[in-house]
């Protein structure tokens, strides 16, 4: 059985990050599926990056989409961007304030069983200088 799951390509734009389409790459990397599982298994952590992949948001919309606290959601957020599901971009108003705005950074998600187990597969639309921080290394698959 596998099941995939289209994600957001495009992160945000601002003007102090802004994504070139044509230096864009497409990554792929296995992950260890118990893990990713076990990530995405916590109702709060689903939440979280749901709302992310709906459209990108800073914590405090997070917050308000969730429902869950303050402390929660960047909890998760945490979560989810070491997994490399995840990342952010620093917006700077005009007035000086400036906030994180979380964006998903996974194309697709695949999830498949057979019978060595799960496997899970994430694949990445990155630039190339972000690509350490997205994950891009292969990693093994778990045998569970």
């Amino acid at each position: 059985m596998e099941q995939s799951t289209p994600l957001p390509t495009n992160p945000p734009t601002t003007p102090d990050s802004v994504a070139g389409s044509a230096s864009e790459q497409s990554h792929q990397r296995t992950v260890e599926a118990d893990e990713l599982l076990e990530l995405l298994g916590d109702e709060y952590t689903y939440c979280v990056f749901e709302a992310i992949v709906e459209k990108p948001r800073t914590g405090r919309e997070l917050v308000e989409a969730t429902d869950a606290s303050k402390p929660t959601v960047y909890r998760r957020l945490q979560d989810l961007e070491e997994a490399g599901l995840v990342d952010s971009t620093m917006n700077i108003a005009s007035d000086g304030n400036h906030c994180k705005q979380f964006h998903a950074v996974v194309s697709s998600l695949e999830v498949g069983f057979d019978a060595d187990g799960f496997t899970a597969r994430l694949e990445s639309n990155t630039r190339p200088d972000a690509s350490a921080r997205a994950g891009t290394a292969t990693q093994p698959v778990a045998d569970d």
